[in-house]
């Protein structure tokens, strides 16, 4: 043990990594990683709360999102790196943490409303999608995890994590610590359509895009609606390709983008240029690396297993207490 706080953390593997990803969370794991032991999985087991009918992709996906996680800064000498369904200790709590777990603490999961309103199209009235919360809570405490990085809108899936924590040391023995959440400031990139940048949408910019995939994006991005004529002064605190300027391009130009638009001395065509170049630079040690990890996949895999292997032995020692606790052997 190095003396550093735990922070766990995980992501649904439902393909190639884009820049909401990066800058939503994955960035954020990047630079805890000398602050924290940090123990962050592929949650293969929540891709099937929804994808269940679907799982023939998600070993592959799993994999090119280790691909994504290594390219753009995770380090298995950092942190560990694993697979959540390679940890099976990870179901056995989740199924002791359900017997103690009031219905009406999920079902008022403000997550759950939200889902199953936006995924109306698939019928998620199954035990795992309302019971994912249980499956979370196991995921991180079963690490005796201090912190879980996230956004503000996910606190109550850590307040839900807490709660279940709480009610198991409370019955039994005192073995979990009450995670905390461990906010992070993220920028909010929108795809290219101006809703927010997702697989679904057909609206984003990944990772492993080519520059001229990059620049053909960044061409089709919606820009001040108000806009219509290049002669037309624009407002560039409601453009997206401004906040894109504000990510991927230096001050100076951010400041000379800012003021050429608002007295219309650039038009968007051109300042749409700009942003592709920076982020096509920006990208460019990513996309190389993971054209690098994609030509040695069994380096990929080595890291995988290494990072669970290494998961494994502390989850294992967790349940020893846990069955001990419940007097189970």
């Amino acid at each position: 043990m190095s003396g550093k706080k735990r922070i766990v953390s995980g992501m649904r593997p439902t393909g190639a990594l884009h820049l909401g990803n990066l800058h939503g969370a994955l960035s954020n794991w990047i630079s805890l990683q000398d602050q924290y032991d940090c123990f962050f999985f592929i949650a293969d087991w929540h891709a099937l709360t929804s994808d269940y009918e679907h799982p023939e992709n998600i070993r592959r996906y799993s994999h090119d999102m280790m691909i994504d996680w290594l390219a753009a800064g995770l380090s298995p000498e950092k942190s560990t790196l694993f697979v959540q369904s390679e940890i099976r200790e990870h179901a056995e709590l989740f199924l002791l943490l359900s017997m103690i777990t009031p219905v009406p603490w999920l079902e008022r999961n403000p997550t759950y409303k939200d889902q199953i309103e936006q995924l109306s199209s698939r019928d998620l009235s199954t035990f795992g999608f309302l019971g994912y919360p249980v499956l979370q809570a196991a995921d991180i405490i079963i690490y005796k995890a201090d912190g879980v990085p996230v956004g503000i809108d996910q606190i109550p899936h850590i307040e839900i994590t807490r709660e279940i924590a709480r009610r198991f040391n409370y019955l039994y023995t005192p073995i979990f610590p009450e995670p905390g959440a461990i906010l992070t400031e993220t920028a909010k990139v929108l795809g290219v359509d101006r809703r927010k940048m997702s697989k679904s949408y057909g609206n984003a910019i990944y990772l492993g895009d080519s520059p001229d995939t990059v620049r053909k994006t960044v061409a089709s991005m919606i820009t001040d609606p108000q806009r219509m004529k290049k002669t037309d002064p624009g407002d560039p605190s409601i453009c997206n390709v401004f906040t894109f300027h504000k990510l991927y391009s230096d001050g100076s130009m951010v400041a000379e983008v800012d003021e050429l638009c608002r007295t219309a001395g650039i038009g968007c065509v051109a300042c749409k240029k700009k942003v592709a170049e920076n982020l096509v630079s920006f990208l460019a040690p990513i996309r190389e690396k993971i054209e690098y990890y994609r030509d040695h996949g069994k380096l990929v895999e080595e890291i995988m297993e290494t990072g669970s292997k290494k998961a494994r032995e502390v989850v294992r020692k967790t349940m020893e207490e846990v069955r001990a606790a419940i007097k189970i052997r």
